[in-house]
């Protein structure tokens, strides 16, 4: 009796599935709870997880593209959505899921140069997802997600890589050299301009301001001419009208000898000459001054006769 109660009564934990046959035929799928049996007919065939199962794909050899040869392992989450189609659908859904990740990691990176496999996880991640997709599907099975955990390229990659990387730092220095000193020349060449244009300014404004200088002097010198001429005019219009005057000729006569003789005096004076010869028209220039003072001397005393 105790052995027909065993196999009768059923618990099955949260978090399970029990596949129950009954005569080797599916029967039913039981979930987590106390199940009843019936005893020697039914048996449980298969005991299945309902939770999140993680699953460690083991390292591999892939080539890419530009046939370079890296090692890749990865890690992948499964979850079973139909316990039936995971035990009947595939001998052994663990080991064919590996599999599948395997091959369809290969095919994936085997498109890729080495470059994009090593920077484009995300990509290989969606690309697998994407291809596994399917025939998990097929198994009762949902692929939750699946990481890389390692791309590492062979020893002589690394090496090749190290010394590209090395190129590739020298390159940018180069570069980067190259562009300071073209900066650096077009800087100086913008100095350059900038202080040609400042000088040219200066020198045009210079040139404006000596032209409006000279323009200015001429016109002032002009007015000055202006201002003599009418001057000497006015000076020749009043002397004229001196001439014409009254004893005019002899006052004339009177101013010219007066400024001989001063002319004369100021050439005594001067410490430079040490012989000076007398012109021979001094005497006739004295009489006329005597002349010319005795005239004007007269003539204004009979305008004070007049005037009286």
């Amino acid at each position: 009796m105790y052995i027909t109660l065993a196999t009768t009564i059923c618990i099955v934990p949260q978090g399970q599935q029990l596949i129950i046959e009954r005569l080797g035929k599916y029967k039913t799928t039981l979930g987590a709870g106390l199940n009843i049996l019936t005893p020697f007919v039914d048996r449980v065939a298969y005991r299945l997880s309902t939770k999140d199962q993680i699953l460690n794909v083991p390292s591999q050899d892939v080539i890419t593209k530009d046939n370079a040869l890296v090692k890749v392992n990865a890690i992948c989450f499964i979850k079973i959505i139909d316990t039936q189609k995971a035990a009947y659908g595939v001998e052994n859904y663990e080991q064919a899921t590996i599999s599948l990740v395997m091959t369809s990691l290969r095919a994936t990176i085997g498109k890729m140069d080495l470059d994009e496999s090593l920077s484009s996880r995300d990509v290989i991640k969606a690309e697998l997802i994407k291809a596994m997709a399917d025939q998990m599907t097929d198994w009762g099975l949902v692929l939750r997600s699946i990481e890389i955990q390692d791309i590492s390229p062979s020893e002589s990659m690394q090496v090749a890589m190290e010394q590209q990387a090395a190129a590739e730092r020298h390159r940018k220095a180069a570069e980067t050299q190259a562009a300071g000193n073209k900066q650096a020349a077009v800087l100086e060449a913008e100095g350059i301009r900038q202080s040609t244009i400042l000088k040219a300014e200066g020198i045009k404004q210079s040139t404006i301001l000596k032209a409006e200088a000279e323009q200015e002097a001429a016109v002032r010198q002009a007015a000055a001419a202006v201002s003599l001429a009418e001057g000497t005019k006015r000076s020749n219009e009043l002397l004229a009208e001196g001439i014409k005057a009254v004893d005019g000729q002899s006052a004339l006569n009177y101013q010219l000898s007066k400024q001989y003789i001063e002319a004369l005096a100021l050439l005594f004076k001067s410490e430079s000459n040490k012989v000076l010869i007398m012109p021979p028209e001094l005497s006739q220039s004295m009489g006329n001054l005597i002349n010319s003072s005795f005239v004007l001397g007269a003539t204004n005393e009979l305008d004070k006769k007049d005037k009286s």
